[in-house]
């Protein structure tokens, strides 16, 4: 594990939501699978994001896109 815990985090949960979506697409869930991967593994991408931001309120406007995942 890296110094950066939520990076770690996202990361781990991002690995388990792939995994339960292969579980449901076996199952024929096809839909449910597709969005559950869309909207699982943009929360990690929106917190490296969030860590090159340009400036203090570019930081902080895409934590608060963060927020609303949580």
């Amino acid at each position: 594990m890296s110094k950066n815990i939520i990076s770690d985090k996202s990361f781990e949960f991002s690995i388990k939501i792939v995994k339960l979506c292969k579980r449901l697409y076996k199952d024929k869930e096809y839909v449910l699978s597709h969005q559950l991967l869309k909207s699982g593994t943009s929360i990690g991408a929106n917190i490296e994001e969030a860590q090159y931001a340009q400036s203090k309120k570019d930081f902080i406007s895409k934590l608060v896109i963060l927020s609303t995942f949580l």
